[in-house]
């Protein structure tokens, strides 16, 4: 038994109410009901922010650049304890000044093998209160960079990255983005 088939996630209905919970492995297939996750963008002293390339072993979009990390909270916990939680899992990482920055954010995308991500997926930005020591079987590679260094390498290469972190991307202002393209990208 894997920690996967233990997690459960909270299910959604079309509006973003919760409608029961499923265990975590049992919710990303070819027919995905939509869950609640979450996204976090974490920033150092100097400003810049950590992409993580996700494990090999990882069921959907495995090798691809992402954001800092991504989870699920269990029913009952609130998104800033699962981000804490998953942040120190993923990335051995303890976060500071946690704030939500697209709290309404929702995507469905279908990666290479055909499994479904269909979540409402509220995103955050913190900062790292510690050093990194990230999961092997989560992250692979991690990298700091500048905002407008990833901003660039987003837009000229967007296959190389998660499609949840693209989409990001063209809302969040420090990545280039305009909140202004909510509608456009939520259709």
């Amino acid at each position: 038994m894997t920690l996967s088939d233990i997690e459960e996630v909270v299910l959604l209905d079309a509006d973003g109410r919760a409608i029961g919970r499923a265990p975590k492995s049992s919710v990303h297939g070819a027919d995905t009901a939509r869950h609640l996750a979450f996204s976090c963008h974490v920033f150092n002293e100097r400003e810049e922010l950590l992409v993580t390339r996700r494990a090999l072993s990882k069921q959907t979009w495995p090798g691809v650049w992402t954001n800092s990390f991504c989870g699920h909270p269990a029913p009952a916990e609130t998104l800033v304890h699962a981000i804490r939680r998953r942040g120190e899992f993923e990335l051995g990482l303890l976060l500071d000044g946690i704030e939500p920055v697209l709290p309404f954010f929702h995507y469905r995308a279908t990666d290479a093998s055909g499994l479904v991500e269909n979540e409402l997926c509220p995103v955050y930005t913190a900062y790292a209160a510690s050093d990194l020591e990230p999961h092997p079987g989560e992250v692979m590679d991690f990298a700091w960079v500048s905002p407008r260094r990833l901003a660039s390498a987003i837009e000229h290469a967007p296959w190389a990255f998660s499609p949840w972190f693209v989409l990001q991307a063209q809302l969040l202002p420090f990545l280039g983005g305009s909140l202004d393209r909510r509608e456009a990208i939520a259709s």
